[in-house]
C-alpha cells in the first residue's frame, strides 16, 4: 500500500496540528461565534471572514510567529488553536503562545494533546529553547492547561497585556527544552 502524508504537521491519539490556512476561515469563524461565552472576557479571536483574513494572514507571513489549529484527526474538525508570538531567534530562542479551545471541545483534552505536539513541534523543528505563556490570574482553564503541560510559574506582571479595554495582570509561565526532555 502507498504511503499517503498526513496532512498534519504533528499527530497524537486524537488530534492533529496544522497550519491555518485562509480557506479555514469559514469553519474557524463559525466556531468563534459558537465560542463567545467560553472566551469572554479572556479571548477575541476573529469571528468574521474580514478580520479572520487578517489574523491568519499575519500567522502565515510573519516570521515572529507561528500558529497552528488543533484538529480532531479523524473529522479534521477545528478543535481549538494555539499560536507561538513574538519569536525572537538567536541567542534566546523563544516564544510566547496564546491559544483558545472551541466550545464544542472544550473539556475533553484536546487542547492539552494539542499543546503536546505544538510544544515538540516548537522544541524540534521550529528550534525554540524556551516558551512562555502569559495568562490572567482569573483564568483558571489557562493556568491549568500551562500547569499540566509541564511549564512552572516563574511571576506575576501587573497590568501587562491591554485586553477589551484594560490593562489585565497576567501570571508568567514558561517551559524549556530541557524542562522538557
Amino acid at each position: 500500500m502507498p504511503h499517503i502524508a498526513s496532512r498534519y504537521l504533528a499527530e497524537g491519539p486524537r488530534v492533529g496540528i496544522r497550519h491555518f490556512t485562509l480557506q479555514d476561515g469559514p469553519e474557524f469563524t463559525a466556531r468563534a461565534r459558537e465560542s463567545k461565552d467560553l472566551h469572554r472576557p479572556w479571548l477575541f479571536p476573529p469571528d468574521t471572514e474580514d478580520a479572520y483574513a487578517e489574523y491568519a494572514g499575519r500567522l502565515i507571513d510573519d516570521p515572529t510567529k507561528a500558529g497552528f489549529l488543533v484538529c480532531e484527526r479523524e473529522s479534521g474538525d477545528i478543535a481549538g488553536f494555539i499560536n507561538i508570538n513574538n519569536i525572537v531567534r538567536g541567542g534566546f530562542r523563544c516564544g510566547a503562545l496564546g491559544y483558545g479551545a472551541f466550545a464544542h471541545a472544550a473539556g475533553r483534552g484536546l487542547m492539552r494533546e494539542g499543546l503536546d505536539l505544538v510544544i515538540g513541534h516548537a522544541f524540534g523543528p521550529l528550534g525554540l529553547h524556551r516558551l512562555e505563556i502569559n495568562a490572567q490570574p482569573e483564568n483558571l482553564a489557562s493556568a491549568a492547561l500551562a500547569r499540566g503541560a509541564g511549564f512552572r510559574l516563574e511571576g506575576f506582571s501587573p497590568k501587562m497585556i491591554y485586553i477589551d479595554g484594560d490593562w489585565r495582570d497576567h501570571e508568567r509561565w514558561a517551559l524549556t527544552a530541557e524542562m522538557r526532555a
